[in-house]
């Protein structure tokens, strides 16, 4: 049982749930999932899917900065309970415990990565270019990023840049990714006959974990505190969520392409 049982069903949460699903149910369903039975579609999953793995991190940090005080000298803002609720996200997104030690969801992931002989160069280069103060978009083109990568991060950066808090936080609520119990069942069974995928694995395992039990409740609960009765609000937070589900769905039909070219 989480400590984050919020009892009960919030009446404008559901209503959001019921007008998003169609567009929900495209991603969920996509056959992009199915195609992840082969270590090589796998590791080209991963090569792009880093990137959104990044810019989940800077949603989630953009989140913190507009929902708590980050700033010296430092002052009491916003809800207490978003604050709460944001600062245990982080907590988990940015230094989980693992395997004894403290690691961020991000570097897990770029561990997995380099045990599944994945090409990190791409992500490596684009982080090196932000650690230098390079701006985000032009950072993508300049590292190489893959086009359905760079596409969806313009995405999200255009929320993160523009978009009012309560649609960002609908953005980080309802348009990330949905990590299907059918696609760890592959990606465990592709480690089980290759033994290069159980950094992966476990990435995947504690997301679905967290994801489940945790974060999204608190996401939906931090939504209701920003957008409370006011409708236009919620109307904008719909606009919001399917304009990032279609940017996944985009996302997911260029990598489903990429698994599907014939080997050079």
């Amino acid at each position: 049982m989480s400590r984050y049982d919020w009892n009960g069903t919030n009446p404008a949460i559901e209503e959001l749930k019921a007008a998003v699903e169609p567009a929900r149910q495209k991603v969920i369903n996509h056959p992009l999932y199915r195609q992840l039975n082969t270590l090589d579609a796998v590791v080209t999953f991963m090569e792009h899917h880093s990137f959104a793995v990044w810019d989940f991190m800077s949603l989630l940090k953009t989140l913190q900065r507009r929902l708590t005080c980050v700033d010296v000298p430092w002052v009491p803002a916003g809800s207490t309970d978003s604050r709460r609720l944001i600062n245990d996200i982080v907590l988990v997104e940015e230094s989980d415990e693992l395997d004894k030690g403290f690691i961020s969801h991000f570097e897990l992931y770029l561990n997995g990565m380099r045990q599944a002989g994945a090409d990190t160069s791409r992500i490596d280069e684009f982080i090196s270019l932000l650690r230098d103060g390079r701006p985000v978009v032009p950072s993508l083109k300049e590292a190489d990023a893959p086009y359905p990568s760079a596409e969806f991060v313009a995405t999200t950066w255009e929320f993160i840049e523009d978009a009012p808090v309560h649609c960002q936080a609908a953005a980080f609520a309802f348009g990330r990714e949905d990590l299907i119990p059918d696609m760890f069942d592959q990606v465990a069974a592709l480690n089980k006959e290759f033994g290069q995928l159980s950094t992966f694995v476990d990435y995947l395992r504690r997301h679905i974990q967290v994801d489940a039990e945790e974060h999204t409740p608190m996401a939906m609960q931090m939504l209701v505190n920003l957008c409370g009765e006011d409708s236009d609000k919620w109307a904008q937070c719909e606009e919001t969520i399917n304009l990032a589900l279609t940017a996944r769905m985009k996302f997911w039909d260029g990598i489903a392409e990429k698994i599907a070219e014939p080997a050079r």
